[in-house]
């Protein structure tokens, strides 16, 4: 039986490359609306996963990168998506509305 970590981190391995999402899209997603702080727990857990989640593509509502000092220094999160191109400014994604990448529009209905 998966575990709500195991379900966040799958869908979190479908956000593509150079596009990011929020912890409340996830929880939509995965039929959990009003589960948002249970999606960054498990961002901030998924370090220690045996495959990879790419944790930083996960941010708040608004782009902001709340989630920053779970990534071993408080700029790692901003240049690992500054590598993916996308620009952040102040703690925030640049032009959020088209890096947003919607779990629920590109995946369907969820689990």
């Amino acid at each position: 039986m998966k575990t709500f970590y195991d379900k966040v981190y799958k869908v979190t391995r479908k956000i593509p490359y150079g596009r990011v999402t929020s912890y409340g899209s996830i929880a939509r997603y995965l039929g959990c609306a009003g589960s948002s702080r249970m999606v960054g727990w498990a961002m901030k857990h998924s370090m220690e996963c045996p495959e990879f989640v790419p944790a930083h593509r996960v941010v708040n509502a608004s782009g902001l990168l709340t989630g920053k000092m779970n990534f071993g220094g408080t700029h790692v999160m901003e240049e690992l998506l500054e590598n993916e191109g996308i620009s952040i400014e102040n703690n925030r994604v640049v032009d959020f509305k088209n890096k947003y990448w919607d779990p629920v529009k590109e995946l369907g209905t969820g689990y």
